[in-house]
């Protein structure tokens, strides 16, 4: 079995042409890994070569060669998709990300001139596990403040255990424990720290504490009893019983996807997810919405919820279907109601996946927000205070795990730089 999975791996690794002008890595890799040069050293069996290629830019190759949205981003640019399949990238680094921990394969050799210096990290998802495994390779002393008491933030809570095993995750970041990393568990920012005794402690202050709480719609009826918000849903496990129920889901993202197939799982008789838009505009990963139509979910395109209806609980909702127009200015076709389109259903639960905000604490943090709450940063990841950094979800960062770790990188570089010229 292990020699016919090696074979195919093989296979898929020599379909690539090693494109000198690398578009799936320059152009749609998050990270911008070395995608050729990874996938050359894996026609010529050395493993762990490819893994060092990759590590030089990423430690989550196992995570995000099974979670990325491939075809939006490396798959989307490989030369071989443009007449045909392109190359299996996601796969093909997955099996590097797992043979690296089979073997035991080094992230990287420490350099210990900077162990006097401190660096806080608050959260320990794919930014703050990013930042903290380039900081320390640079030699610096690190600590994660982490509110749970598990890393891993939305890779272990938001992302269910069908699509990313969670031994996985749990490998990957044993890898970055191993390489000295300090952890502060059950500590959360404005409960049982605040940022000033960060500031005093540290001698700079990475903020990767994700935004996880899920935005309204400010329809009718969105206080109702059954309506749920699908980040806090998957975060929290707090799920109704869903046993012959009919389930509703607003969004076309794969925290929709996520919440409606593990809604399925969980018994729901019906899931509808419903999209204002057309599937080809959806930004959820083409592979998650076809499993999710394979296991029986349906899927409402071009309708928009007008309001949610009930006597103290969820009941009915009111739909109304859109047409796609070309606005000026606009990159994408908007939705716009079809007036007297109107039309009810039945539902027991309504499941929001619309995109999420940071919790209402940040407001407290003295420092520069926009409009939405987020952190504002410049493009060093520095936000108005000078010694803190900030970097995924909640600085507003692209909500994919890619871009998170990429943040987290970007935000390791921009703090040894700065410890380096104070």
């Amino acid at each position: 079995m292990e020699l016919l999975i090696m074979e195919e791996i093989k296979s898929k690794a020599n379909y690539c042409l090693n494109c000198v002008t690398k578009p799936c890595s320059n152009k749609g890799c998050p990270l911008n890994n070395n995608i050729p040069g990874f996938i050359k050293a894996i026609k010529e069996e050395n493993y762990k070569q490819a893994y060092e290629i990759l590590s030089e830019t990423t430690v989550l190759e196992s995570v995000c060669g099974r979670i990325c949205p491939h075809t939006k981003q490396c798959q989307g640019s490989c030369v071989r998709g443009i007449k045909g399949q392109p190359v299996s990238i996601g796969e093909l680094e997955a099996f590097v990300g797992d043979i690296a921990i089979k073997e035991g394969y080094k992230f990287a050799e420490i350099n210990n001139e900077n162990k006097n210096k401190k660096i806080a990290i608050v959260g320990g998802g794919p930014a703050g596990l990013t930042a903290s495994a380039f900081l320390l390779k640079k030699g610096y002393s690190v600590t994660i403040f982490e509110k749970y008491d598990y890393l891993g933030g939305l890779l272990v809570h938001g992302i269910p255990e069908f699509r990313l095993p969670k031994k996985i995750v749990k490998d990957t970041i044993q890898k970055i424990l191993n390489l000295g990393l300090q952890v502060e568990y059950n500590k959360e920012l404005g409960k049982n720290f605040t940022l000033q005794e960060l500031e005093d402690k540290f001698d700079a202050v990475f903020l990767a504490y994700g935004a996880n709480i899920t935005t309204k719609m400010g329809v009718d009826g969105e206080n109702l009893q059954g309506v749920f918000g699908g980040n806090q849903l998957l975060e929290k496990k707090l799920h109704p019983n869903y046993q012959g129920k009919k389930v509703a889901v607003i969004g076309g993202g794969n925290v929709a996807m996520d919440c409606a197939r593990t809604i399925k799982r969980l018994g729901a008789e019906e899931v509808d997810v419903i999209y204002r838009r057309a599937e080809e505009q959806m930004p959820a990963e083409a592979k998650e919405i076809e499993e999710a139509k394979q296991e029986g979910i349906k899927f409402l395109f071009q309708n928009n919820i007008v309001k949610i209806i009930g006597n103290q609980k969820v009941e009915k909702l009111e739909l109304i279907k859109t047409e796609l127009v070309q606005k000026e200015g606009e990159k994408r076709k908007v939705p716009i109601n079809i007036e007297n389109s109107n039309y009810l259903i039945d539902i027991d639960y309504v499941i929001m996946a619309l995109g999420s905000m940071p919790e209402q604490f940040t407001n407290n943090l003295e420092l520069d927000l926009d409009k939405y709450g987020y952190i504002i940063v410049d493009e060093k990841n520095r936000t108005s205070k000078a010694k803190i950094f900030a970097g995924g979800d909640i600085a507003g960062c692209k909500g994919t795990v890619a871009w998170a770790a990429r943040s987290g990188r970007d935000a390791a570089n921009s703090i040894d730089e700065y410890l380096k010229n104070i």
